[in-house]
């Protein structure tokens, strides 16, 4: 009977097992099919370039599924801004793999994400580029073309300055309420660094070296 009973045991756990084994990967297949979508719906409506994409990522990735928090997504620019590539490609790549990451997978699950999240928001261009390249450049200096394009250019600097303003938050500057110093320094960083770069022309890398050295002076 004791026997019996371990036997019976046991048999139910293997099915536990195999149910829990089951249901990861179901999840694990889940995250990577959202990640693929998300980064290909902002990839195919992602006009403007990495700027331009700024606010549909942080948009998807912050508000609608939360793989990540508003300060992470500051970093995330901040980072993509020092390292070499387009700055959509290089938030993509860090979104993939901490979405993974937080999920509670493993290096490479996180690895492979990065991947997923990458290729997906590069593929919609790739595709439209082959389809329409030998067509726009027939038509490119054509009334309705030219029409469409100067329909796009004022939509695309406004992508841009909503992708500027959704960073405004108290999470990347404070407040005069929560950490006055904090806040005033970080206006103090962020006007230096608008000056710098559209009056003086200092070269952004520089821009960003000396505000991480500032921000270190001053607010450690």
């Amino acid at each position: 009977m004791e026997f019996h009973n371990s036997k019976l045991n046991n048999s139910k756990c293997a099915q536990r097992t195999i149910q829990n084994s089951k249901l990861k990967i179901q999840n694990s297949t889940m995250i990577y099919l959202q990640l693929f979508l998300t980064f290909f719906q902002i990839g195919l409506f992602g006009f403007g370039g990495g700027y331009g994409m700024l606010s549909l990522i942080q948009n998807q990735t912050v508000y609608n599924h939360a793989w990540l928090t508003a300060p992470e997504f500051t970093n995330i620019v901040a980072i993509s801004q020092m390292t070499p590539g387009p700055i959509s490609i290089n938030a993509a790549t860090y979104c993939g793999y901490t979405a993974i990451h937080k999920a509670g997978m493993g290096e490479w699950a996180s690895i492979l994400g990065s991947a997923t999240a990458t290729c997906a928001l590069v593929l919609p261009s790739f595709i439209l580029m082959i389809l329409i390249c030998r067509v726009f450049m027939k038509y490119m200096n054509t009334p309705t073309v030219q029409n469409i394009m100067s329909g796009l250019r004022p939509a695309v600097v406004g992508l841009i300055a909503a992708a500027a303003l959704l960073l405004m938050t108290p999470e990347n500057f404070s407040s005069p309420a929560i950490n006055p110093w904090h806040f005033w320094v970080s206006i103090a960083i962020f006007v230096a660094t608008f000056v710098g770069t559209k009056f003086v022309k200092i070269n952004p890398m520089k821009m960003i070296s000396w505000a991480a050295f500032a921000g270190l002076m001053l607010l450690y």
